[in-house]
């Protein structure tokens, strides 16, 4: 399984990573610190599954969705970020990611995101 955590903080990521590793051990992991990283990386390597941010520099997880279910409208996005409001959560599961989840992510919580979110 090809898994891409998107986010600008290397401490977020490293947490979503460690999270991921607790579930799926073997997963091959890919990295990306902003929206227009994971758009050329989701297109170069074709993930899984994403886990994105919403809050970057260059370009915003809100642009960075719209963008990768252009490329593929079936793609699995979980949307992990601190913003928790509503109008969020909305908003960009109306865009296409499968879930929003707050930060900070856990194995328990990442074992119940790839159990009740994700299709493999």
């Amino acid at each position: 399984m090809k898994v891409l955590v998107v986010d600008d903080s290397k401490i977020a990521r490293m947490g979503v990573i460690k999270s991921i590793k607790e579930v799926y051990p073997n997963a091959q992991l890919l990295q990306a610190i902003n929206g227009l990283e994971a758009v050329e990386l989701y297109e170069k390597e074709n993930p899984d599954v994403v886990f994105l941010d919403l809050t970057m520099p260059v370009m915003d997880g809100y642009e960075a969705l719209g963008k990768i279910m252009e490329i593929n409208k079936e793609a699995q996005v979980i949307v992990i970020t601190a913003d928790i409001q509503n109008e969020a959560k909305l908003r960009v599961l109306v865009a296409g990611a499968k879930n929003m989840y707050p930060k900070p992510i856990n194995g328990e919580i990442m074992a119940k995101i790839f159990k009740q979110d994700i299709l493999l």
